[in-house]
C-alpha cells in the first residue's frame, strides 16, 4: 500500500482538530456558552455543519436528492437528530419513487 504524503498529512491534521475539539470540552467552563451570541452559534451549529457536509453532494446530484436534501435542512433547523435523519431517508427514498 502506497500512501501520499498530503494524505497522511490531511489525516494527522483532521486527528490533531478532533484531538483539540475534545479536549476543548475538558477545559471550557460549564458556563462558558449559556447566554448571548455564543450560546446562539452553539445551537445553530448541528444545523451549518449538517449544510456543509451535504451541501456539495447535493448540488451535483438529481434534482430528488436536493430537494431530499433541502427538506432534512429544513428538518435539521429544529428536530433533534434521529428524526432528521428519518426524515431525510423517507424524503430521499419517496421522491425518487415518484421520480421513477
Amino acid at each position: 500500500m502506497n500512501v501520499s504524503p498530503d494524505a497522511l498529512l490531511a489525516i494527522a491534521a483532521m486527528a490533531l482538530v478532533t484531538l483539540a475539539t475534545r479536549l476543548a470540552g475538558l477545559f471550557v467552563p460549564a458556563n462558558f456558552a449559556r447566554t448571548g451570541r455564543l450560546a446562539a452559534a452553539f445551537a445553530a451549529m448541528p444545523v451549518a455543519v449538517l449544510t456543509a457536509l451535504i451541501a456539495p453532494a447535493l448540488l451535483a446530484s438529481a434534482w430528488t436528492d436536493a430537494a431530499a436534501g433541502a427538506l432534512t435542512i429544513l428538518a435539521a433547523w429544529r428536530l433533534p437528530l434521529p428524526l432528521v435523519v428519518g426524515i431525510g431517508a423517507a424524503a430521499a427514498a419517496g421522491l425518487r419513487a415518484l421520480a421513477g
